[in-house]
Order: structure tokens, then sequence, then C-alpha cells
């Protein structure tokens, strides 16, 4: 006996989303995905194929992100809240299902459908990066990290690798039901792809030492004002104190805090970059800071997180985000910070560092403008305590895609998370992934500009809406 449509639909979402944990074999997505691109085309309406891809999307979602129940239920302070982050998963799938449901319309034939489906799928990820509610935490491309493949990101980002997954899945398809060219072309362009991957070598440039660190504070407590300012600083200049002449500290998101206008910082050990939180105005920010504690420049956080830093609807959904702070004793308005008008490089000692704050490494665009503005190394102070399980891996993983895509090192200053220098191929040359400690790295500043820099996912979207294309011409 066959299992049930939605059984089998959230089987093969959920199949796709264990490529997308950090595991060596995630690259091989491109094969759930194309079990589940024929399943949904099966579907006999429009309305079925919606059905089918919601409840796939929504198990792909749970999987993936399933690290966000744990959240909430630290956050609320009893499980059961944790399945607060079924919500999410469902929207998530429901932005599928409405691309499937497009897709339907689109095409008629089953096998322009699956087409349809392999471009759709890569012009909402890109559509993902956009909006109040953006979030493009999972995007297949960054499933071609174990393999040298992931090395066109410089050529097209992360959704130039989603393109790769998605068309190969469709041209699997194509191929189990006769037609051959597709899967010839993509076989050669996976050829392509890896020879391109494993020719990339090292950018050379002058060495910019710098100390970075992992702490271990408790994120909920800082919070909360339950874990003082006056603590953090004591653990952090200690591990401070180990550095070498010549070496620019770094420290973590929130790092340090100010009440004061104009800012300065006399215990920040400078010269060096630290994550700044301030309350007049309220801000999520970097800072460079030279010897003498005073902040030279300063870049606030692009995309502050959606239902943690900004409240999206926050009128419309009043009812719900009262409950909200019913439980957790918090005016969530008067939390809320506004997202940076413009981001911009900070200059320290005549040289600009690309800074940016913990959630904006999971935005492509963050990095590509500060580098497209003369960045010469990639920093990203961040507070990875939020995350659980696979969540903290995810987010490094994605920070080693940043580099690739400008081809800049990155640095990472965080509090729990990956501590670490990564060089302009996306490679971790140095790590510190558990303990309290600092590490000694020495990134390189380069400079240039990739293909990815100057024309965005520009490519990558023109070549989803060649699948788009090539779908109607099936129908014909």
């Amino acid at each position: 006996m066959r299992p049930p449509p939605p059984l089998t639909a959230a089987l093969l979402g959920a199949l796709l989303a264990a490529c997308g944990l950090p595991l060596p074999w995630s690259f091989l997505s491109y094969l759930p995905l194309a079990l589940l691109l024929l399943f949904v085309s099966g579907g006999a309406s429009p309305r079925q194929m919606a059905g089918r891809m919601w409840w796939a999307g929504t198990a792909y979602s749970a999987v993936h992100l399933w690290w966000l129940t744990a959240f909430l239920a630290r956050l609320f302070g009893t499980p059961v809240l944790g399945v607060l982050a079924f919500a999410l998963f469902a929207l998530e799938g429901a932005f599928l299902a409405l691309m499937a449901w497009l897709a339907a319309r689109f095409a008629a034939s089953r096998e322009a459908r699956v087409w349809a489906l392999a471009g759709g799928w890569v012009i909402l990820e890109g559509l993902r990066f956009l909006g109040p509610l953006a979030f493009p935490w999972p995007t297949l491309g960054y499933t071609l990290l174990p393999t040298p493949a992931i090395q066109i990101a410089d050529l097209g980002g992360v959704l130039l690798g989603s393109v790769l997954v998605t068309a190969t899945a469709a041209a699997l398809v194509s191929f189990w039901w006769g037609r051959r060219p597709p899967l010839v072309l993509l076989s050669a362009l996976w050829v392509a792809a890896l020879a391109y991957g494993v020719t990339r070598v090292p950018g050379a440039g002058p060495v910019q030492p710098m100390l970075v660190l992992r702490t271990e504070f408790d994120s909920f407590g800082r919070a909360t004002r339950q874990l003082t300012p006056e603590e953090q600083l004591e653990v952090q200049r200690r591990l401070s104190a180990s550095r070498i002449p010549g070496e620019l500290v770094v420290w973590s998101e929130t790092a340090l805090t100010s009440f004061e206008v104009p800012i300065r910082l006399p215990e920040f050990p400078g010269p060096g970059i630290s994550g700044l939180g301030t309350f007049q105005p309220r801000q999520n920010a970097v800072v460079s800071v030279d010897a003498s504690g005073r902040v030279t420049a300063l870049n606030e956080k692009a995309r502050p997180v959606p239902f943690g830093e900004t409240f999206p609807l926050y009128r419309a959904l009043r009812p719900g985000y009262h409950l909200i702070e019913e439980a957790t004793g918090l005016d969530l308005a008067a939390l809320a910070i506004l997202p940076a008008r413009q981001v911009t490089p900070l200059r320290l000692s005549g040289t600009l560092y690309g800074t940016y704050v913990c959630y904006d490494s999971v935005f492509p665009w963050v990095a590509r403008h500060l580098v497209r503005k003369g960045a010469q190394l990639l920093v990203n102070p961040s507070n990875d305590g939020w995350y659980e399980g696979w969540g903290v891996q995810q987010h490094f993983l994605m920070g080693r895609v940043r580099a690739i895509e400008t081809r800049r090192w990155l640095v990472r200053s965080v509090n729990e998370g990956v501590a670490a220098a990564v060089n302009d191929l996306g490679e971790p040359v140095q790590t510190l992934s558990a303990g309290e400690g600092a590490l000694h790295v020495r990134p390189r500043l380069l400079t240039g500009q990739t293909l990815y820099t100057r024309l965005g996912d520009l490519p990558a979207l023109l070549l989803a809406a060649l699948m788009l294309v090539y779908a109607r011409r099936l129908d014909r």
C-alpha cells in the first residue's frame, strides 16, 4: 500500500533537508530534489501540486531549522512553546507551495513543470534575500561546500550553486523519461565547475595580524542583564591580554555597550574592532576603535533578525506579539532596532575592513556591498549563542561562502559559535569552536573584485529564467 501523498512529500522534504546539514555528502542534494520534483509534478492539478510542495517545504524547513525549536523553548522557559517554530516552518512551506502553484499554471506538461519548479525554486531563494520577512537560511547552493564546485560562487554567488543543483535535479528527471541532452549538458557543467574549483589559488596580499576571541557568555543572560557588562569586560580584557604587538583586537557582537554620545570606549584595548550596542539611539553596530579608545568609524547592522531585533507587521500582529510580551516580560517595540541605511567599511590605520554583524552574514549582498566600497578584509563579530545544534555550523558555513563570493579573507570573533580565520577560498585556516580562548590569526588584505561583486545575483537569476524558458519550449 502506497503512503499518502502528504507523508511521501514530507519524507522527501526531510531527506532534502538532511543535505543542508553540515555533512560531507550534502552535495548529493540534487538526488532527493529530483525525487521531490518528480513527485510534486505528478499532482493532478495546480492545487494538488501546491499541497504536495507545502508538505515537502514544511518538512524541509523543520529539519533544516530544527534548532529554532530549542531556541524558542529556552526563550520562553518551556519546551512546549518550542512548537511556535512550526509557524515559521509552515510559512516557508507556503512560499514554496505558492511557487509550485504558479509553476503549474505556467507549464502544462509534467516534464515542463519539473523545469518550471527548478527555475522557480532558485527565483524564490533570490526573493528570500528581500523584504521584512527575509530569511535565506536554507539556500541549496550551500550544499556544494564540500566540493570544489562551490568556487563558482565568485561568479554568481551562492545562488549560482543553487542553479547547478536544481538544474541537475530536473535533468535527472528528464533523463528518467528518456530525454538525454539536458543531463549531458549538466554533466559537462559539473566537470567545468569542478575544474574551475580545483584551479583556484589563494590571493596574495599583506598580512594583518589580529587577535580574535571566543567567549562563552549565556546569551539570554546578556539580553536580560543577568550578566553585567562589567563581568563581560573582565573576561574579554583578560583574553585580550595575550595580544602581540601589531595585532588588532576583535571582539564579538555587542561585546561593548554605550549610553553616551559621542561614544568613547576607553575600556576597549584598542586599536581594534568590536561589536557595540547603543541605547540612545538603539543600535546593534560594529566600531573601529583607536589606541586611545576613540571610535573612528561605526557601521550598523544591515539586517536585524526578524522577530528578534525587528518585529514585522507589529500593529497587524499585535495580539500574537502581546502573548510573547506577556510570556517574556519584554516590551518588543522598545527592543526593535532599525536596519542600517547604508553599509560602509570601517577605516582603521589606513585599512578598510568590511565589518558586518552576526546575522548579516546570511545575506550575500552585505559583504558584496562592503567589498565594492573597498573592503580589503571581512570581519564578522557574532553572537552565536542563540543557535543550537547544527545552527552554529550552518552559520559558519554561510560565512565561508561569503569569503568565496568576494575573494576576501574572513575573520570571526564570537560569543560561542566558531571563532576563525577563513581564507579567500573559503577554507578555514584557524578555528576555535569550543571553550573560552583567543586565536592569533594572520589574514591577508586583498583587493580586486569578482564577477559576483560586480553583477551580484543577476547571472544566477538569468539562468533560472532560462529554465522557465526551457519549460515553455517543452510545452510547445
